[in-house]
């Protein structure tokens, strides 16, 4: 669980967060990316709407789990999927033409 100074309130890190980790592990953590064929951005969406966990808790709130998915531009999880399909789709389809 990370603490909620490094949370972004609309999801994902806010850059304290992101300072924090590549200080204490040294990970080099990126802004989510909201939109466009990133492979980055492909992969998270593939792989966070695999995620088990609702989307939304017992009060109906959205957890951190959809929160993200929402910063990287996914409205649910199974919207997380196809866009994900989608992206490496035309990934895929435009490394055939290089």
């Amino acid at each position: 669980m990370v603490a909620k100074r490094f949370q972004n309130p609309q999801g994902g890190l806010n850059q304290k967060g992101r300072d924090f980790f590549k200080r204490t592990t040294g990970a080099n953590l990126k802004r989510p990316v909201k939109s466009g064929d990133n492979p980055r951005r492909a992969s998270f969406l593939a792989r966070m709407g695999n995620m088990k966990g609702p989307e939304r808790d017992a009060k109906g709130k959205p957890t951190r789990l959809l929160l993200s998915l929402r910063a990287w531009g996914a409205s649910s999880k199974a919207d997380a999927r196809k866009k994900a399909a989608a992206i490496s789709k035309r990934n895929k389809a435009k490394k055939g033409k290089a």
